[in-house]
């Protein structure tokens, strides 16, 4: 398991509302915000009453963005790093330090819509995986949706492993024979993932997938390219991704994959 002394170094020198502004990370971003409001329309309710609960919160980019659109927003976040930034952003959002897999502070059936945008980056172990899934379900209504962000595996083979240049120290040692990564606990920060390996945690969870997609596609693998573009031919780069984004064949291959799911009413 990743050490709470590992996350507050990594997230002390690492600025994520930074990469959410970059270019690649700007198609990650409004992709997804695209999509949470597909969600929210979808509940029939003012943008004031929609619950979001946003679970591995980091320094707010998501949270104070939907509170400043309307919604009602709680914030979780782990790292005590990430959760000073967000408060100190004064942002009508609702704030709480804690771990994905223990919201036990938390009501049942609280929140119309529940993001776990980075715990399953840090969590390893599948039955830890579930753990954060299974609590994010129960704090979520009947009817809800839970929205899940994955790093997935073939990105990371083809980034790291090969673009740069590190696949005869990574195989053998963190890649197995069909190319699959293997994260170790205390040693490795992030956690890879394939589609087959979601399918199955959504089967233990009992949560029903209502579509899965691509935030960001293939803009990681392009930043220099998308740096050089107009704001216009972004502009356009992004309608683009929003527009393929849930093509299955694209899915993989994304750096990062977001499953929609959502809890059936009994």
């Amino acid at each position: 398991m990743i050490t709470m002394t590992q996350l507050e170094k990594y997230y002390g020198k690492f600025k994520e509302d930074h990469r959410l502004t970059t270019r690649h990370g700007r198609v990650e971003f409004l992709v997804s915000m695209e999509k949470i409001r597909e969600c929210a329309r979808s509940l029939g309710k003012a943008e004031k009453d929609v619950k979001i609960l946003d679970v591995g919160a980091g320094t707010g980019r998501y949270s104070v963005a939907l509170a400043e659109s309307g919604f009602d927003v709680t914030a979780v976040e782990l790292v005590k790093h990430n959760l000073d930034q967000l408060l100190a952003k004064h942002a009508k959002v609702k704030c709480w330090p804690g771990d994905a897999r223990d919201l036990a502070f938390l009501e049942s059936e609280s929140f119309d819509i529940t993001l776990l945008f980075g715990p399953m980056y840090h969590l390893h172990a599948p039955d830890q995986r579930l753990k954060a899934l299974n609590e994010a379900k129960r704090v979520t209504k009947a009817g809800g949706f839970i929205l899940v962000a994955y790093l997935m595996n073939e990105y990371a083979v083809v980034s790291y492993c090969f673009k740069n240049r590190k696949i005869l120290e990574c195989f053998g040692k963190s890649l197995t024979d069909d190319f699959h990564t293997v994260t170790k606990d205390g040693e490795d920060l992030y956690s890879y993932t394939r589609i087959e390996d979601i399918n199955k945690l959504n089967e233990e969870s009992g949560l029903e997938r209502v579509k899965i997609f691509a935030p960001d596609g293939p803009a990681d693998y392009i930043r220099r390219e998308l740096n050089a573009l107009s704001e216009e031919e972004f502009e356009i780069f992004v309608e683009y991704q929003k527009s393929v984004c849930e093509r299955p064949e694209l899915l993989g291959a994304s750096s990062h994959t977001v499953d929609i799911l959502k809890k059936c009413r009994k």
